[in-house]
């Protein structure tokens, strides 16, 4: 039973659930269901998850029933966590009903401040993901990281379906550029915006897509303003059946993150040949290699960031290098590289085989 969050909510983990279910319901060993953290209530009572502070209450009692009602019928609870009050909320319920039923369960950690989360909730965390059979993580980044708090782990990375995303060759680049990620605090979106405006003063006619949403969307709205940009495009969420299409409308994806892992729109870039300016936080390292699939520029530097910018456009043999090594990198981060990956894991978790202690 695979637990995470439905495409209502949008963003990186909830793509990457949806993938992989729709990829093992193929697989002829494996029988998989969904359960969602976030469901919504059927009917009239769907005006509940609009009151603020009662959503949340309406929404984890229907997700804990579900848990109990389901969780008897299936061998291994694979739970998709994101961390902080995300991970008390939706992540550790599941791992305690799958305790509770004596099933094993998979905690299938994401996010890249997983220190922070550690540290913060020392308390309580730490305890509770020892409650799990097996953790996985999408990067060597986060391996590390959990070592640090006696916590062993398991690397499969995350991975992107290329043929999603038609290739096209951009030379020269043409100055429309992209960043996805979702409009909170720890992407730092202001520091592509300051970035942006620096490249306006150079090329006029410089455009910028900012597709997604979040708390942060009208302190960002504000900071456009405040630098007088021109051609900069708050789109809002944006599906995922949309989001080809978006990556076909640009040339340039930057990304600002302060915290991160091993983001999927960056993978997702290097499919559709758009080359990647990012911050090097957390896991973006083991994808991004500088001067070869992209660059890298430090956290918040809003200016380094511009300059590489003005650089790949300036110079059309290091964007088509980086471009194609991108492209290349690609093959590392499909189905067919993590799918033995997966099944050996709900097959030793299933009880043909116990996990070692």
């Amino acid at each position: 039973m695979l637990v995470a969050p439905s495409l209502d909510l949008l963003g990186g983990q909830s793509v990457q659930a949806s993938q992989l279910l729709d990829r093992l319901r193929a697989e002829p060993a494996v029988e998989v269901s969904f359960v969602a953290i976030n469901p919504r209530l059927p009917g009239v009572l769907r005006r509940l998850q609009s009151i603020k502070y009662l959503r949340t209450v309406v929404t984890s009692a229907l997700y804990i029933a579900r848990l109990l009602a389901r969780v008897p019928q299936h061998d291994v609870v694979h739970v998709s966590s994101a961390g902080h009050t995300s991970f008390l909320i939706a992540s550790t319920p599941a791992i305690l009903v799958a305790r509770l039923f004596r099933k094993a369960a998979l905690l299938h950690y994401h996010m890249g401040d997983a220190g922070i989360h550690l540290r913060r909730w020392r308390k309580t965390a730490a305890r509770t993901i020892r409650l799990a059979d097996a953790i996985v993580v999408p990067s060597r980044y986060l391996v590390d990281e959990f070592a640090r708090h006696g916590l062993r782990t398991r690397l499969i990375v995350n991975w992107v379906e290329p043929a999603r995303f038609p290739f096209r060759e951009r030379r020269p680049l043409r100055p429309v550029f992209l960043t996805n990620r979702q409009l909170l605090p720890i992407f730092n979106v202001g520091c592509v915006l300051r970035a942006f405006a620096v490249i306006q003063r150079h090329l006029p006619d410089s455009r910028l897509i900012i597709a997604g949403d979040g708390s942060a969307r009208r302190q960002l709205e504000r900071l456009a303003g405040e630098l007088g940009l021109r051609h900069a495009t708050f789109t809002g969420w944006v599906t995922p059946d949309r989001m080809p299409d978006l990556y076909s409308a640009a040339d340039v994806f930057l990304n600002g993150a302060d915290v991160d892992n091993a983001p999927l729109s960056i993978l997702q870039a290097f499919a559709a040949g758009l080359p990647v300016v990012t911050t090097d936080v957390g896991g973006i390292p083991e994808l991004v290699r500088p001067g070869e699939t992209g660059m890298l520029v430090g956290r918040g530097e809003d200016a380094e960031m511009a300059a590489c910018a003005m650089r790949l456009l300036d110079d059309p043999d290091l964007s088509t290098k980086l471009i194609h090594n991108a492209r290349k990198e690609c093959s590392r981060y499909t189905w067919p590289v993590v799918r033995d990956q997966w099944l050996a894991v709900y097959e030793e978790l299933s009880g043909k085989t116990r996990p070692l202690t």
